[in-house]
This record gives C-alpha cells, structure tokens and sequence, in this order.
C-alpha cells in the first residue's frame, strides 16, 4: 500500500514537496522514498515503524519530519544527515536513549519534540543544536538534565513535565531567550537562583512539586504566568523561636571585613585579590542581607517574605502570598522593626 502511495506521488513529479503516510498500519518504508529528493514535508506517525532505510539520508532537502505515535526504540541516526531538517516530531514512541552521534547533523533544527518515551538521560551533545528554539521532553523519566542544555542560547520554550526531575543546574542562568519553563509534576525541592536571571522569561510553570520556597530574585522577573500548585509552599503562620547568639567563624569575620574594605575602596585589597584566585572563589559566594544590606558569606539567617503577585501576572488560583527567601546577617538585623520578614521553623 505505502509503496503504491508512494508511486503516485513520483508519478506527480519529482519536485513533490509533501507526502502524508499517517496511519497506514506501516511497519516499513520502502526504499523508493529515498527518491523523492525534492521532499520539504514528511508525515509518517501513527504507524507501527521501529527503523528508517538507509536511504532517507537522500532527502537533504526536507524540513519537517513527523515519527510520532510508532515504535522507535531510539532515534534513527539517519536523521543526522538530514542537513535542512528544522522540525523534528518524535513523540509517543518508546525511545530510550538518543545517540550523540545524532548531534553531529541537525545543524538548523528549531523544534524537536520527544514527549511521552521512556528516556532517563540527555547526552550532554545536545549543546551542538544551536538553533534549537523549542524543546519538549514531557512524559519521560529524567531525573536531571544537563547543564550542557542550558547553553542553547536560542532556545525560547522548555517543556519538561512530568518526569522525575530533582534539581535545574544553575547553569539555566545562560537561557537568556527563555519565555516558557514547564516543570510541572516533578520533584523538585528547590530552584536555583540562576532561575531569576532569565529576564524574558514569561511563563513558568513548577506545579506538583515539593517546593517550599522561590528563590531570592523571584520578583525581579516580569512574568505573566505563575502556576505552583501543588507544592508544599510556607505559610504566613507566626511561631515562636528560639534566638541563638550571633556566634560567627574565623573565616566569616574575615570575609565581611574584606567586603567592607572592598565596598570602601580599598585599593590595595583590591591588588591583594587580583592575585589570589583561591580567594576570589571563596568571596563569590557572597550572600546580601535583606535587611542592612552588608554581604557576608555564610547563609546565616534564612527567613522568608511573602509577596502578593495576583496583581501582576495570572498565577494558580488558590495563590494568595508567594514565598521568596530573604538572607539576613545576623538575629540584630532579624530584630529590627519593619522588616515584613518571617523566621522559617524546622519541624
């Protein structure tokens, strides 16, 4: 049936430019489909195809493939030949693993699409789809991604819901054109504060996950969506708490004397460091106080603000208060009146 298909549309001329084989019971394709060169669009889901024949690698011209809804195990490598190729659809499949020999073509792929397989891990390769802008990996098994993924400079829209996602690398800080983050029904426990250096991103989806609380920069974000039911999120109950005395280490003194001298301009401070890597790591992790506004190293007092931010973007509807995390330096600037900011309790 599929090679008599595939014969008229020869019969119509070589130059045909789309050919449709959806639901035609295939469990193979004729060799023959190497011949239709000038082929620009593909459809060949809902079938039963587990392999490509080597001879798809012809089509140097086709843009749009779907594969979705058969019974590919993997990714066929033939497709890394497929130099023009732009948008990849690969959902509904049983694909596994995908071999990075696959990232040595795809050069000018733009959406590739592998929701609902069974992949568990991402090769690190991905990075060489420089001009992917859409990815969508929905119902898999991933329990992270790679912080390779995160250096995709184009990439626009990121879906990853439903797997078993623990944590985002920081690295995600360098998807600078991200305007949509689906993470919803995963396992994440917390985002990382790379998360609030995304400034385009507009939609960011975290429900059904086990998260407590946003990072520090989460207001600086100009979203327009905001959902995160489902998520264990702190609430604004008073408790009493037991106040420790400001007790701080050799090695923290030291560093808020250096961030105070730096902060005054301290000129031979500044040589002193410029030849000390070893130090310049350590100070890098500097934390600012939410309250008094000094940086110290630490994370010496966690404690949370609750922000309204149903007025600002569209968000889950049993949203009332977001909590974001607050860093403060010490139980004096926790003392201070005014400051809205709440002690986190430990069960």
């Amino acid at each position: 049936m599929a090679e008599r298909l595939l014969l008229r549309a020869l019969r119509a001329g070589p130059a045909t430019r789309s050919l449709a084989l959806t639901a035609r019971g295939l469990r193979h394709l004729p060799r023959s489909l190497g011949n239709m060169k000038a082929l620009e669009g593909l459809s060949l889901r809902n079938n039963h195809l587990r392999r490509l024949p080597q001879e798809m690698e012809a089509l140097s011209r086709l843009k749009v493939l779907n594969l979705g809804n058969n019974d590919f195990e993997e990714v066929p490598e033939q497709l890394k030949y497929l130099v023009s190729l732009q948008k990849l659809h690969l959902f509904g499949n049983k694909i596994t693993r995908i071999s990075p020999l696959i990232f040595d073509g795809l050069q000018n792929l733009v959406l590739l699409n592998l929701n609902n397989n069974q992949l568990s891990h991402l090769p690190p390769e991905i990075h060489r789809l420089e001009h992917l802008e859409c990815v969508s990996l929905d119902n898999n098994k991933l329990k992270n991604i790679p912080k390779e993924l995160c250096f995709l400079q184009k990439l626009c829209e990121l879906r990853l819901s439903h797997n078993s996602i623990l944590a985002l690398p920081e690295e995600i800080k360098y998807l600078t054109k991200l305007k949509i983050l689906i993470l919803s029904r995963n396992k994440i426990e917390e985002l990382p504060d790379g998360l609030c250096k995304l400034k385009r991103l507009k939609v960011l989806d975290v429900a059904g996950n086990n998260i407590q609380i946003f990072p520090t920069g989460m207001e600086e974000l100009e979203l327009e969506e905001l959902y995160c039911e489902d998520n264990p999120l702190l609430e604004r109950i008073p408790v009493s708490a037991v106040q420790e005395e400001d007790i701080l280490t050799l090695k923290e003194l030291t560093a808020r004397f250096i961030f105070t001298q730096l902060e005054n301009e301290n000129i031979y401070l500044h040589r002193a460091l410029k030849k000390n890597s070893q130090a310049q790591n350590i100070l890098s992790h500097k934390h600012k106080c939410a309250q008094c506004g000094c940086a110290f190293l630490g994370m010496w007092l966690e404690c949370v603000h609750f922000v309204d931010v149903k007025q600002r973007m569209k968000t889950s509807r049993n949203l009332d208060l977001l909590p974001i995390r607050a860093l403060l330096c010490s139980y004096k600037c926790f003392n201070h009146r005014g400051h809205g900011l709440f002690g986190i309790a430990v069960p």
